[in-house]
């Protein structure tokens, strides 16, 4: 099939699936209030792949069909830049808003099944070829198009086990029976973004499990679709609020649900299993495939789409009331855009120096990835507070679009212009303001950066682990023997 529509996505959906949203079951996820639009949203990005201006560089062609570039298997350094102008792309469809599009997910699985032989690593007896199941899944999820979502960290129930490096059974998903079709899983894993706008929900390891004989119920990778019997989703509340476009201009189109899922003896069946019974095989997975190479390179490109947005309003909001003459506000969008041309140099840095793996693929230069990835979390809530700044009390003063057309339309033209922007004009502006740092969606964004590959303490430690400290020290060593 290859590359599909934004109708057949939509069809796709009215599947039967569990999800759960303020407490009621939804009938329909391309039709509910509160998930439906930011669906939609989604079909019309499939939908933009397959229009001429999109289709050479968001697609390839293989075997007389086409595919999402993000499903390539980099060949070629070229095919690694080829790659990120695809990720840049999809990005900026939404500013980086839309954070979790079908391409961060292909990028995983892609590289999974460019490194399959890795899964068969210790799996002389295993029940199911691994790498054979992720090279055929690689060749579905390609055909079909699907949306994907993950799934990798287990509810807290224990904080002392977790620091062990151990799960809590009366909450972790684990694996409760083995039969001759595969396995039986039960339990919980958070969080799920996208989730119920899903096909298919990759559940993968979580970051680390210790080698031990009590956590190999606790290790395994496998994929199944969004509607499998006994798995359920548990949304958070929406964002999306039934506004229109112009009072909330981001939650009305970007709203990209999160939920926590619920396995209740759910059968996966053996030719969907990549990993199991191998703790110190799940922990090695992703780095040693280089899927969170590939991953981290998808993520680079929407945080440039994202922080050249910020840029944008920013410089927006001062034009519009003059204050782009201020020393002052020019040395605080300064900041912001240093962000933007951090994170350009970083990305290109890494796609210049593309490297072929073990496996025979191309990847991005892992460390200029993994700086922004360190750097970013740390910098996005600064840059929604450089919003909160220069906005302050504007970003409040922001009547509906209700307004223009109602009794005091007259005084809401008159009252809320600005040098440089009507009335009308303003209000849009600093109404997108408000919703990229002071509401709910925005607020959920900062948490979304601050969290979205961990906690930053355990992400800079890995980051200092892999580092090559040893000839920057063996320069001090030289310089203090000369003394």
């Amino acid at each position: 099939m290859g590359i599909k529509s934004g109708d057949e996505y939509l069809q796709s959906l009215r599947d039967n699936r569990s999800v759960w949203l303020r407490g009621e079951r939804v009938a329909d996820v391309t039709s509910a209030d509160g998930i439906a639009r930011g669906v939609r949203t989604l079909a019309d990005f499939l939908d933009r792949q397959q229009t001429a201006e999109h289709l050479e560089s968001l697609t390839f062609q293989e075997d007389g069909e086409r595919y999402s570039m993000s499903f390539l298997q980099p060949k070629s350094a070229e095919d690694v830049q080829r790659r990120g102008t695809a990720y840049y792309e999809w990005a900026k469809w939404s500013n980086g808003m839309f954070g979790r599009t079908p391409d961060y997910k292909n990028a995983s699985v892609m590289a999974f099944a460019g490194a399959a032989e890795f899964l068969n690593e210790n799996a002389a007896d295993a029940p199911t070829d691994f790498a054979r199941n992720m090279r055929n899944y690689y060749l579905e999820a390609r055909s079909r198009d699907y949306v994907l979502t993950h799934t990798l960290v287990n509810p807290q129930f224990n904080a002392q086990l977790a620091k062990e490096g151990l799960s809590s059974p009366e909450v972790a998903l684990r694996v409760i029976e083995e039969n001759s079709n595969g396995i039986v899983v039960s339990g919980a894993r958070l969080l799920a973004t996208l989730g119920p706008s899903a096909n298919e929900i990759e559940v993968f390891p979580s970051t680390l499990l210790r080698a031990s004989e009590e956590n190999i119920p606790y290790a395994f990778a496998f994929s199944i679709p969004i509607n499998t019997q006994g798995l359920k989703l548990i949304c958070r509340d929406s964002y999306e609020h039934g506004k229109s476009t112009f009072d909330a201009p981001l939650a009305s189109r970007f709203e990209e649900m999160d939920a926590v899922v619920i396995f209740d003896r759910v059968q996966v069946p053996w030719e969907r299993v990549f990993m199991y019974k191998d703790p110190l095989l799940c922990n090695r997975a992703f780095a040693e495939t280089n899927a969170v190479v590939h991953m981290m390179h998808q993520v680079a490109c929407g945080k440039l789409a994202k922080v050249e947005f910020i840029v944008g309003l920013l410089c927006a909001m001062a034009h519009a009331s003059g204050k782009d003459k201020d020393i002052n506000v020019k040395g605080q969008i300064a900041e912001a855009m240093w962000v933007a041309e951090t994170v350009r140099a970083l990305l290109f840095s890494a796609e210049a120096h593309a490297e072929q793996d073990q496996w025979g693929l191309y990847h991005p230069q892992r460390r200029p990835l993994d700086t922004a990835r360190n750097l970013f979390p740390k910098l996005y809530p600064k840059l929604v507070e450089s919003i909160h700044m220069l906005g302050s009390s504007s970003l409040m003063a922001t009547p509906c679009e209700a307004d223009f057309s109602g009794d005091i339309a007259a005084d809401v033209e008159r009252y809320f212009q600005l040098t440089n922007l009507p009335s009308r004009d303003r209000v849009a502006l600093f109404r997108l303001a408000h919703d990229v740092a002071v509401s709910g969606f925005g607020n959920r964004q900062v948490l979304y950066e601050r969290f979205f590959f961990g906690p930053q303490s355990v992400m800079a430690s890995i980051y200092y682990d892999l580092y090559n400290k040893e000839e920057m020290m063996q320069r001090v060593s030289a310089t203090l023997e000369g003394i």
